[in-house]
């Protein structure tokens, strides 16, 4: 909290230091003669009197003239964070600036807690110190910062013994257990805020009813295998002939299911520089990790490697409002149900989700992206914005990703025929109302269902929502293409 100190102002002639010795100034004699004004003159100078008074009045003085109320934003309905939250990382070096962190029904989150002008350069909102994060090398020879594990520590013969590139995660739990048990080590009080495993939504965490709920059943079977994994993992190495201090670090598998669920979801990769060595690196970082996602974001990570932080940037050019969420993008390039898969989300605006065609009609890919002003190489689709009329609303991540996923044709000089289009149109749209026949409910038969159990599992929302997520997807497809249609001849 920025505290200012109210300075005198400097033409002030009075001072608590210096007494002001001048010399006593004559007595001023009584007139006895008093001769009293016209009556026009006393009235003038009455009204003089009156305005200014009310003039100087109304003046405002910003110093002392009360502040506003704050207005209200969504950010202020949720509940701040206990002061504790800051306290643990303050002493500590971790600063943050114009922001607070709230928390909310779906967890926590970083809002904005003053209005941000856009500016050319980015602008840092947090700083993170090295000696807060659990990091470890995802490439041979593996080395982890900071140093917290004793020579001879059993746990790392067991870190020692996973594959650095594919048991990125069972590695990082370990090491979260353990900075869990280190004595006077910062995970002990970070970890109080971490969601516990009732309010995961990460789907290692997941009942069979939770994964039948997904509808789909190669993400069922890859949950399944990383359950089993994780299990089976926990089983050989923390069997009852092993030293009580690796016992205690998990004595039930759900404790080790939970951490290997917390490095997933949370988990940050980077490159990062310390001194002279450059490595890529796996990272469980505080504060940061509260940052939620989006396909927009307005942040980004930046390792500043003189004084090794974390910085958590804004990006050059954007304005924040107070209140605003600030947010970054966990992966690019990606389906929902990799998203599933890591962190137990999903989003109907996916731009990466895909529909698999297996016909064979196809549109114009040109005509497509001038309807919907969509500029960009494939890879780096956007709405142009500026190039519509008026506001366009309807185009949003579905969109985009509808114009990577559609079949689609381009012949250069070749111009579509609207008939034949249309024809493409009709054959697209039956096929997407084959894929949502093969639902046994509906989107709006799934939206009942969320907003007639309020108190079900984190895990069992997960999966619903993410069905749901996918039949809103196909429907805003066909949207799409209904609109296609109809602009196509102009």
């Amino acid at each position: 909290m920025a505290i200012s100190v109210l300075q005198p102002p400097p033409y002030c002639i009075f001072s608590h230091h210096h007494q002001w010795n001048a010399s006593p100034l004559p007595p001023i004699r009584e007139c006895k003669c008093r001769i009293r004004p016209p009556r026009a003159i006393m009235n003038a100078v009455l009204a003089t009197n009156e305005d200014t008074s009310s003039t100087f009045s109304s003046s405002t003085f910003p110093l002392f003239q009360p502040s506003n109320p704050p207005q209200a934003t969504p950010a202020s309905q949720l509940e701040p964070a206990d002061p504790d939250f800051y306290k643990i990382g303050y002493i500590r070096n971790m600063r943050a600036y114009g922001i607070e962190f709230r928390e909310g029904p779906d967890g926590f989150g970083v809002y904005a807690s003053k209005d941000i002008e856009p500016l050319r350069r980015a602008r840092v909102i947090m700083e993170i110190p090295l000696e807060l994060m659990l990091t470890i090398s995802q490439k041979l020879p593996w080395m982890f910062f900071p140093d917290i594990i004793p020579v001879g520590h059993p746990i790392f013969d067991i870190i020692n013994s996973t594959d650095p590139e594919t048991d990125w995660d069972l590695r990082l739990a370990c090491l979260l257990l353990y900075a869990f048990d280190c004595k006077d080590n910062f995970w002990q009080l970070y970890g109080d805020f971490l969601p516990s495993a009732d309010e995961c939504t990460s789907l290692l965490l997941a009942t069979e009813e939770d994964l039948l709920e997904l509808q789909d059943k190669e993400l069922a079977s890859t949950i399944r295998e990383q359950q089993h994994r994780a299990l089976e993992f926990w089983e050989k190495n923390w069997h009852s002939a092993v030293p009580l201090k690796i016992k205690r670090l998990a004595e039930e598998p759900e404790r080790f299911i939970w951490a290997v669920a917390m490095a997933q979801s949370r988990c940050i990769n980077k490159q990062i520089r310390i001194g002279a060595l450059v490595q890529d690196a796996n990272m469980l970082i505080p504060y940061a990790d509260m940052l939620n996602h989006s396909f927009k974001p307005n942040c980004f990570f930046h390792w500043r490697f003189k004084d090794r932080m974390l910085e958590v940037m804004i990006n050059a050019g954007q304005g924040i409002k107070r209140g605003d969420e600030m947010t970054v993008n966990y992966m690019d390039g990606q389906m929902n149900n990799f998203f599933m898969q890591l962190y137990g989300f999903s989003s109907p605006v996916n731009p990466w989700d895909v529909i698999q065609f297996s016909g064979n009609a196809r549109i114009h890919l040109d005509s497509f992206l001038s309807v919907f002003n969509i500029s960009g190489l494939p890879e780096e689709y956007y709405h142009n914005c500026k190039l519509s009329y008026n506001e366009d609303s309807f185009v949003d991540g579905a969109v985009i990703a509808a114009a990577r996923t559609l079949p689609t044709w381009s012949d250069q000089d070749i111009p579509p025929i609207p008939s034949m289009e249309r024809k493409a149109v009709r054959e697209l749209q039956e096929e997407c109302q084959q894929m949502l026949a093969e639902f046994p409910k509906t989107a709006d038969d799934d939206q009942q269902i969320l907003d007639s159990m309020p108190e079900a599992r984190r895990t069992l929302e997960a999966a619903i929502k993410y069905r749901l997520h996918r039949k809103l997807f196909i429907e805003k497809v066909m949207q799409a293409l209904d609109i296609y249609q109809e602009r196509i001849l102009f």
